[in-house]
């Protein structure tokens, strides 16, 4: 385990209701290429976080990694309906792409 995921991971467990550090334990897990875990800490994050938008898409893009295309369409199309309700124009339109790729 990295210190980095160490770290995040002892802030967590202190009770950290910041949606960063949470997200933030999603990317290092990702970028560390445990994409099974990655994925189980984006939906924590969307379990605990729900307005946190930029979540949906990285858990989007790690379920298509994965081979599990209904699972990253169904975090596709929640992160699209959040972010609009967000006013979250940008992310919005990331998600919108990232449907197109997937045939939606």
């Amino acid at each position: 385990m990295s210190k980095r995921l160490e770290a995040i991971d002892k802030m967590i467990a202190g009770g950290s209701r910041d949606p960063f550090v949470w997200y933030a334990r999603a990317m290092e897990l990702r970028s560390q290429s445990r994409l099974e875990d990655a994925l189980g800490a984006y939906a924590d994050v969307e379990r605990e976080f729900p307005e946190y938008v930029a979540t949906y898409l990285m858990a989007a893009q790690v379920a298509r990694e994965l081979g599990r295309a209904e699972m990253a369409r169904g975090f596709a199309e929640r992160g699209l309906v959040r972010s609009r309700a967000a006013g979250d124009a940008h992310t919005a339109s990331e998600i919108e792409a990232f449907l197109a790729l997937l045939g939606g």
